[in-house]
């Protein structure tokens, strides 16, 4: 997940909720976000059909703001078969066109045929170690730990590694700065400011 320029403007570390409880402020926005950030981001996922889906996600959030992913996810998940990539490796030029017309998600063709083939190629790993055990073998040998949100880097020499070898092996809009969206979200980092609730959370990182 990248974050909204306007909401960075100003940047005051973590903000305490009427619940009394400290997150950073893109999460404190809407309840939306709030509920994502205290409950899904920055959790392991480690399984192929979730890591598929969020490097999905990730990839139509170019450009766009996360809130904007986050309100279409159920209408992502219905028009793509729950991200279910053996369904989507099976998709024709009808499937593409009818994303085209679904009002629900984001209709950009690029991004839609991207998701296609990366549905492929993550059947294609599967000769190998597959694409969850692929993705969470970059993992650093330690995560940032940031005060505020203008510390956060929006890539690493994991996420530019990661990026490169995804592409080798046939994967689209996998660039550096998608893939440490990637890696924040699915807890291969941990990038929740030292002052949230949430930071530690995972289990994987406990700085």
């Amino acid at each position: 997940m990248t974050q909204d320029a306007s909401s960075t403007t100003a940047d005051p570390g973590v903000v305490v909720g009427d619940d009394g409880l400290a997150r950073p402020a893109w999460a404190a926005a809407a309840p939306l976000l709030r509920d994502y950030y205290d409950t899904e981001w920055g959790m392991p996922v480690t399984d192929e059909r979730g890591v598929y889906e969020r490097v999905s996600l990730e990839g139509f959030q170019a450009g766009l703001s996360w809130a904007t992913i986050l309100r279409k996810r159920p209408a992502f998940r219905a028009a793509f078969d729950n991200f279910l990539p053996d369904a989507i490796a099976a998709y024709t030029e009808t499937d593409v066109e009818r994303l085209m017309a679904d009002v629900g998600i984001v209709r950009n063709r690029q991004k839609i045929q991207a998701t296609i083939t990366n549905a492929r190629a993550t059947i294609t790993l599967r000769e190998e170690m597959g694409l969850a055990e692929l993705v969470w073998s970059f993992r650093p040998e330690s995560t940032p730990c940031p005060q505020t949100f203008a510390e956060i880097p929006t890539k690493s020499a994991e996420s530019v590694a990661l990026s490169k070898e995804l592409r080798r092996r046939g994967f689209a809009f996998v660039g550096p700065t998608t893939m440490y969206a990637l890696m924040e979200a699915i807890g291969i980092v941990d990038t929740h400011l030292l002052g949230s609730h949430r930071r530690g959370s995972s289990g994987i990182w406990t700085s």
